[in-house]
């Protein structure tokens, strides 16, 4: 196997039509271990009920030849011969039928689990390499190569299927016609490779200029169809006004991709024209030699039927093989796309080191920096900080100042680009990551709902291993209590109505509550709140942290905000700007000292004196 060039994308991989041809096999024998002895059965029923009448036409044809020159007619052996026939061709009838009624559900079956295999890789993949835009655009040829029917991975079992029955009929076909004339041959051979040619010569053009072309007009036109149809974005556009603008916008991306699919239209309109041309030819030479055998070797009219027929098999065989060969070339390179997303590795995660078997963690940024791939500017820069075990901190600064970065960071959804992040003196990159995310407890400021049971929104897990008490508790100490109160079904009720119709859809503030049940719930040593409380107004926000921060007891929390009414109840305060920590030290500190901190509070200032003061007067 090897590499595409780097225009394609580096990250792509041709594996070949051998190795493809293997491959889907395996996949067959992995997930229905009787499907390759179901095709080997529909192979041999449908050859046979290709090509059995052509020689039952020759035989027929002969016996009524030879009794025309009796006086006395008997066509017993006739009636006997149609009766076999007819009782042989009703049973590979019946064996095809039941063939190609399930062989077909089979294949899709196998491309179900195939597409399980592509989305666990999805769940596995690291978070940062998501953004990446050669990964994303080989997710999106992957998942377009287990879209079914005759493409991709599905098309390729099915072009291995019909490959197998037209080499079948070839074999049957070619040694009865070498008989008569190998010139015949030569020339159904000829014909059917010089179309072969120029199909496979369209295939290849069809996927470079359509197939690989189009992947990132897929991704706009799946972006499109969610951001036009998802309810989240619903009040923008009406009260925007965004109406026209979208319908313009997705008009111009479906433009986009009809010009491509047009395009691959009159690629195939050329072939389909140079192939019924080169037909026409193909016919006149094979009426023109078997006439000629009449004429010259007294021919009888059974073998010219039996000729005709087998080189009319013949041909269509051919040709169907050898397009077959060149669709199958496409589908390999189809499969080509899946393989090389699920072959995909991440960074291993080589001598790794166990956790500190402790409660205690501390966290210390050494010389950090961090670039995003593409861009020329340091979204942080040279970050030194000490994150002690048990403590709370917060994380301050204008929106696009490095502080959800350094959360990334922290949280090893990224790695940094210099330096070093060390969890109790050792570097963060020495644990493997599934283990390391278990000591965070995240809440976000965009809270994505699930179509589950708010139990199992809450707990993030399967119903087995969800303590529905728990997730109670949890949602009542995170403020939605009366929430639960007003709900039938408590906190078992079904959220989003996308699978139950009696699905309830939470408010944005909801949204951010729940999030903090999953937070309670998780039970982590380090709670992360990534401004989760953008949704709500300064008074409520003032009071949930308050509120959170008596709940969490002694873990460690980091709060993150451009809104400063966390900073008074933490232990310390880092301020960034531009990607850089600017000042650090406790509230106090940083108003005494009159920079960044102070100037920022000072002007928030009157919002929190009027929330505490009507907290104050609430509590």
């Amino acid at each position: 196997m090897k590499k595409k060039n780097k225009e394609e994308n580096l990250l792509q991989t041709e594996y070949g039509i051998l190795k493809n041809s293997v491959y889907i096999l395996g996949k067959i024998r992995q997930y229905k271990p009787f499907l390759p002895w179901f095709m080997l059965l529909g192979v041999f029923t449908g050859s046979m009920m290709q090509y059995l009448w052509t020689f039952i036409g020759k035989f027929v044809i002969d016996i009524i030849e030879q009794q025309a020159s009796f006086p006395e007619k008997d066509f017993a052996p006739l009636l006997s011969l149609l009766i076999i026939t007819t009782i042989i061709e009703l049973v590979a009838m019946g064996l095809n039928s039941v063939v190609g009624n399930r062989i077909g559900l089979y294949f899709i079956n196998v491309r179900m689990k195939m597409i399980n295999e592509r989305i666990r890789k999805v769940l596995s993949m690291e978070y940062q390499t998501l953004e990446n835009p050669d990964i994303l655009n080989m997710a999106q040829k992957a998942e377009e190569a287990t879209g079914g029917n005759d493409n991709g991975v599905e098309g390729m079992m099915r072009s291995v299927y019909a490959i197998g029955k037209n080499v079948v009929l070839m074999a049957v076909t070619l040694t009865t016609i070498v008989t008569l004339d190998w010139k015949l041959i030569l020339i159904l051979s000829v014909v059917s490779f010089l179309q072969f040619l120029f199909f496979k010569h369209t295939v290849k053009r069809d996927k470079k200029e359509v197939w690989d072309k189009l992947a990132p007009t897929w991704r706009k036109i799946n972006y499109m169809e969610r951001a036009t149809q998802d309810f989240d974005y619903a009040k923008d556009i009406r009260l925007f006004g965004m109406k026209g603008w979208l319908l313009d916008k997705q008009h111009e991306i479906l433009n986009e991709k009809q010009s491509k699919t047009l395009h691959s239209r009159n690629l195939w309109m050329k072939n389909s024209a140079f192939s019924n041309l080169i037909g026409i030819v193909s016919k006149g030479a094979v009426y023109a030699i078997l006439i000629y055998s009449v004429l010259d070797t007294d021919m009888s009219i059974g073998n010219f039927t039996l000729f005709l027929g087998l080189s009319s098999t013949f041909s269509s065989t051919l040709t169907n093989f050898l397009n077959s060969l060149g669709q199958f070339k496409e589908q390999s390179m189809q499969t080509d796309d899946f393989r090389s997303f699920i072959d995909y590795e991440n960074e291993p995660e080589n001598d790794t080191v166990s956790l500190p078997k402790t409660d205690k963690y501390t966290f210390e940024f050494k010389n950090v920096s961090y670039k995003y791939k593409g861009a020329e500017e340091y979204a942080l820069k040279n970050l030194n900080l000490t994150f002690e075990a048990g403590k709370r901190l917060a994380v301050v600064g204008l929106n696009g100042a490095g502080k959800t970065t350094f959360i990334k960071l922290l949280l090893r959804l990224y790695d940094v680009t210099e330096g070093e992040i060390l969890l109790n003196g050792i570097d963060i990159r020495r644990f493997k990551r599934n283990e390391y995310y278990i000591l965070f407890a995240p809440v976000f400021q965009n809270v994505e709902v699930f179509a589950f049971p708010m139990s199992e929104n809450i707990s993030m897990k399967p119903p087995c291993d969800t303590d529905v008490k728990v997730a109670e508790e949890c949602a009542v100490k995170a403020g939605m209590g009366e929430k639960l109160n007003s709900l039938s079904d408590g906190i078992t009720t079904e959220l989003l109505k996308v699978i139950h119709d009696d699905g309830v859809d939470l408010s944005g503030g909801e949204k951010q509550k729940l999030a903090l049940a999953r937070a309670l719930y998780k039970n982590a040593p380090v709670i992360v709140l990534d401004e989760p409380t953008a949704a709500l107004d300064a008074l409520a926000e003032y009071s949930l942290y308050k509120n959170f921060d008596e709940i969490i007891g002694d873990k460690s929390a980091i709060y993150i905000s451009h809104r400063l009414s966390s900073t008074r109840f933490c232990d310390s305060i880092v301020m960034f700007k531009s990607g850089e920590m600017v000042e650090y030290g406790t509230h106090e500190e940083l108003l005494a000292k009159g920079g960044a901190y102070s100037e920022m509070f000072n002007i928030q200032a009157q919002y929190y004196k009027e929330g505490e003061k009507e907290y104050e007067e609430v509590g």
